[in-house]
């Protein structure tokens, strides 16, 4: 008897633990397709990150060194890692990806593996590490830090020979140990072709989608960093946009068949669009220079994209669910050149002045379907500036409307919507209409949401708006919906 009261009262204190766990298990919406790892949902959160570019083609005037390149020609005059990372801080970046090895395969840190580095330039002596003075001064300012490292070497004697494979591996291990976290490996495509190759001075092929065997360099990036979002043409975690001119498609799903790619492998219309529906979370990511030129050159000093561009730039690669990763030319000084730097705070500026108000913070915001139990459901969520909430509907409601009570004549031209990415991409269409005249006027339309889609028109003045999911694959998650007024 006492042995069955006991049990009782072990099952008892036991049941609403198990009811809970029950209830949240039916009360959340099922996962739709592919979803973003922790560490896909982190790089999410980046959106806007820079590049810097700076070796020794900064001082011969190329794009493209042979190789050949003397270790004393890279020699900055007033090189400055603060000027550099506070200007990426004061333009929004969240952190600065470092050409480490271009495919001059000269070394900006003082590998021990090859003499074709700055140990063997005049530049501090020998005593110089580019990589050390960047990702301290990015700890300084509170911004992430990450490498680039070029798989093709036109220094190395050994590029097409399996020895290489090794060298560039130790490498990688050299930065991936010795410098702190790193929230990015960026894994170029570009790959063979002629070279110095420790005096050969020949062209070298090689098959690049067996020759570097990325399934164990990726390993070991897992392994030592294991933190860290890896970029390529196939991922794992990041993919090329497909361009290198900053621009997501309109359409731009998160998902891909990853098996269809390899790394300098790229179909560049599907890596613009993404795959629908897609076997991987794979997102894009929209590299591009403010220059011409990806190394600094004095005859681009007049070239800067201007404030505006790069504001179109923001709108179609982070507004496409994409990041925006911005390459800045450091100059012949070790700096980031005042045209430059005047351009970014510009942007920076006219940003600002977009994104300072979010004026569905003050708003109403009604759904024709909310999920059950509301609370923690509720439209509310879609205006708390939480990614970690969100808004969804009863199992089967696949186009539902939302309506966005101002109260009062408010003037507009953006609206940002956001998925809740642990879910799943699970819009396919939608719609975003103004109250005009006594009835609903179309303001804008759109495909994929995923991490945030923007939409920006004409300034119009209303007392509401209407978000409408013209089409899902699974009940509608989102996380927000933001409306701002920028400059004209």
């Amino acid at each position: 008897m006492r042995l069955l009261i006991s049990l009782c009262l072990i099952i008892t204190a036991l049941s609403p633990s198990l009811s809970f766990s029950q209830n949240r298990t039916v009360q959340s919406p099922t996962p739709y397709g592919p979803v973003p790892t922790a560490r896909q949902l982190q790089w999410h959160e980046m959106e806007f990150y820079g590049f810097l570019h700076f070796t020794v083609n900064t001082f011969t005037d190329k794009e493209r060194g042979y190789g050949d390149e003397s270790p004393d020609i890279f020699n900055p005059t007033d090189f400055d890692a603060d000027q550099i990372v506070r200007t990426a801080k004061a333009a929004g970046m969240k952190g600065l990806i470092l050409t480490a090895k271009h495919h001059d395969g000269f070394c900006v840190w003082p590998s021990k593996y090859t003499e074709h580095s700055v140990k063997n330039s005049a530049w501090r002596n020998g005593k110089g590490d580019v990589v050390r003075e960047i990702s301290n001064a990015c700890r300084r300012y509170g911004l992430k830090f990450g490498i680039y490292l070029s798989p093709w070497d036109r220094n190395h004697k050994d590029y097409g020979k399996p020895e290489y494979i090794t060298y560039y591996r130790n490498q990688l291990r050299e930065l991936l140990t010795n410098y702190g976290p790193i929230f990015e490996v960026f894994l170029d495509g570009a790959n063979g072709g002629d070279g110095y190759y420790g005096g050969a001075r020949e062209t070298r092929h090689i098959d690049r989608e067996t020759y570097y065997d990325w399934s164990a360099t990726w390993a070991l990036i897992r392994k030592l960093q294991p933190g860290a979002s890896i970029f390529s043409d196939a991922g794992p975690d990041v993919r090329w946009v497909g361009n290198e001119r900053g621009v997501a498609g309109e359409t731009c799903w998160a998902t891909l068949n990853r098996a269809d790619f390899a790394p300098g492998r790229a179909d560049e219309k599907r890596l613009n669009s993404g795959d629908r529906p897609g076997t991987d979370w794979l997102p894009a990511e929209c590299d591009v220079s403010i220059r011409p030129g990806w190394f600094y050159h004095e005859k681009e000093d007049n070239k800067v994209r201007s404030a505006k561009n790069l504001v179109d730039l923001y709108f179609a690669s982070v507004g496409r669910g994409a990041s925006f990763h911005l390459n800045l030319p450091v100059d012949r000084r070790g700096q980031i050149h005042s045209a430059d730097v005047k351009s970014l705070l510009d942007f920076r500026r006219q940003l600002d002045q977009t994104f300072k108000v979010d004026l569905a913070r003050k708003a109403v915001v009604v759904a024709s379907n909310t999920r059950k139990p509301a609370r923690q459901f509720s439209t509310a969520n879609l205006i708390d500036l939480s990614r970690s909430t969100y808004w969804t509907t009863d199992d089967g409601v696949l186009t539902p409307e939302l309506i966005v009570d101002f109260k009062t004549p408010t003037t507009f031209n953006v609206v940002r919507l956001r998925e809740f990415l642990p879910l799943g991409q699970r819009v396919e269409s939608f719609a975003i209409d103004e109250w005009r005249d006594g009835g609903w006027r179309e303001f804008t339309r759109g495909t994929s949401i995923g991490n945030c889609h923007l939409s920006r028109n004409e300034a119009i003045t209303t007392t509401k708006i209407r978000v409408r999911i013209t089409k899902a694959a699974a009940t509608p998650a989102l996380s927000e919906i933001g409306v701002f007024v920028g400059p004209k």
